[in-house]
């Protein structure tokens, strides 16, 4: 007899045997907000598995943010240390110009 399992993110990431070692607290919330997001699954998605989708695309948006900011950081103080810097109009001038070149690699 084969199980055929349900849709859910979960299972599309890890696989269908996904291992589950620790859990997350419980979330109280208002009905209004429960509803829409049940309101929102896919056909077969689990509200479990929607809020894992959520959680691991917040905890990803956080480490792109950190690690943006780690690199701005970074660069000011290269500019401090060498005493090189580049005016808003430079930065903005080079990027007009590789975005133009990669259109028209494209084309």
């Amino acid at each position: 007899m084969q199980v055929t399992l349900p849709y859910c993110i979960a299972y599309a990431m890890h696989g269908a045997v996904a291992m589950k070692t620790a859990s997350i607290p419980s979330l109280r919330v208002a009905p209004e907000l429960r509803e829409a997001a049940e309101d929102l699954l896919r056909e077969g998605e689990t509200l479990s598995g929607f809020l894992e989708e959520s959680l691991r695309a917040h905890i990803q948006r956080r480490r792109t943010q950190q690690e943006f900011i780690t690199r701005g950081l970074a660069s000011r103080d290269e500019a401090k240390q060498s005493g090189t810097y580049f005016s808003a109009d430079q930065v903005l001038r080079e990027m007009k110009s590789k975005l133009a070149k990669k259109k028209a690699k494209s084309q």
